[in-house]
């Protein structure tokens, strides 16, 4: 259900100071101050987030390009798509096409914008944008210092399977297999683009 701002006026609270509570080398976390409709103070301590990218990578087979690494905050090995976040002031796509490529070894001749993703909405402002690709040759791969992760290939139906019994838990991912399943079944349309002007260095 689609409103106006004006319509929600009567639900917005409106931020009168701010507190840095946390910079770490990852984390930004603040304490706002806000006036609540009812004309009532309250705190929000939340993280700010520079933005982030999910790939959902398509193999000519079908099958999608997954990973398997250890999150320390879960103390568990999680399957994802491959993601990343935005360095400062770089642009989506790039961002997507440079994490998938590092991360996985793959590039992409194809791409295509599905949407925006906020994962964590009650506690951090993070945005990931979701991107399908396709057309894939593999390379090698480039972790970062300290990155470790498998990479491996499944079938939707192996994703789903997954998904079902709670092996995959990670929220992107689970609204990655949403957009996967509606792209296939021809739902949900993508407009697929040959960025060839836009390429990850290297």
């Amino acid at each position: 259900m689609g409103t106006s701002m004006s319509a929600d006026a009567h639900l917005h609270e409106i931020r009168e100071s701010r507190t840095e509570l946390l910079r770490g080398n990852f984390l930004h976390v603040v304490r706002d101050t806000v006036r609540l409709p009812s004309g009532a103070a309250a705190t929000r301590e939340y993280v700010l987030h520079p933005g982030a990218v999910m790939v959902i990578a398509l193999l000519d087979d079908g099958q999608v390009v997954l990973e398997r690494q250890f999150r320390h905050p879960m103390q568990a090995v999680m399957i994802e798509f491959p993601a990343g976040k935005l360095d400062a002031g770089e642009a989506s796509l790039l961002c997507a096409q440079r994490e998938l490529q590092e991360e996985t070894g793959y590039r992409a001749s194809e791409w295509a914008f599905a949407g925006r993703l906020a994962p964590t909405i009650a506690y951090s402002d993070e945005i990931i944008d979701i991107w399908f690709a396709r057309g894939l040759t593999l390379g090698e791969r480039r972790l970062d210092e300290g990155e470790f992760l498998d990479v491996f290939t499944a079938s939707l139906a192996e994703l789903q399977a997954w998904c079902r019994s709670g092996q995959v838990i990670d929220s992107k991912t689970l609204v990655g297999l949403l957009w996967l399943q509606n792209v296939q079944r021809g739902d949900w349309l993508l407009e697929w683009t040959n960025p060839s002007s836009q390429t990850v260095a290297g």
